[in-house]
């Protein structure tokens, strides 16, 4: 079994999803809009707008989509949790997924991690970003 969180997206999924290969260093494998898909006649307005992506990070992979405006939702409830190997990477991440973001936890030390992030970026996905200590 896998896990593979499904972010949606109000028309923004391609640059975020560019923006998160980039900052996470992924390849986006898999992209098609909605003009090149069978719902093409149903949501015209979509045409150039991702109705899937498939960005791959390492072994794992986050999928995405821009959502028809009557079904979109700001996310709530959850959030992608990073977990980083060092600091370092964890400051790089940071300053590549919190630029423009509501910021709930600036990335800083805490008494569970050398580093800790909470954050929802500027396309509305809520992030964390954590550097474990040993417990």
């Amino acid at each position: 079994m896998k896990i593979q969180p499904y972010l949606n997206f109000s028309g923004q999924c391609e640059e975020a999803f560019r923006t998160y290969e980039r900052v996470l260093g992924g390849k986006i494998v898999a992209s098609f809009t909605f003009g090149t898909s069978p719902m093409a006649a149903k949501y015209p307005e979509l045409a150039n707008k991702i109705m899937h992506a498939t960005l791959s990070v390492g072994d794992q992979v986050i999928l995405g989509s821009d959502v028809p405006p009557e079904y979109f939702q700001q996310p709530q409830g959850m959030a992608i949790c990073l977990d980083m190997p060092d600091v370092e990477t964890a400051e790089r991440v940071y300053a590549g997924l919190s630029e423009h973001a509501d910021i709930r936890m600036p990335l800083q030390e805490t008494f569970w991690a050398k580093r800790y992030a909470h954050f929802t970026d500027r396309f509305g996905s809520v992030w964390m970003i954590n550097v474990s200590k040993p417990m």
